[in-house]
């Protein structure tokens, strides 16, 4: 990877650390729903919810999704 590769990634990493993904969509990214439920216990996956229901929809830190994704 060159160096313009690099900064061409690390921009769409910074670019992308504002934006969220629903969790099911994040799930698809990262290869499976217990593959990203660890990755959330673990930490590396920051996640929120909007509302303050009990079933409110997660949503996932698409920076995050991103730098653990599968083929």
């Amino acid at each position: 990877m060159d160096i313009n590769q690099f900064d061409h990634l690390v921009t769409i990493y910074r670019v992308m650390n504002q934006k969220t993904f629903g969790f099911r969509f994040s799930a698809a990214i990262v290869g499976g729903r217990i593959r990203l439920q660890r990755l959330i216990d673990s930490g590396l996956i920051r996640t929120e919810k909007k509302s303050k229901s009990q079933n409110g929809k997660l949503y996932c830190n698409a920076s995050d999704v991103l730098r653990n994704a599968v083929a």
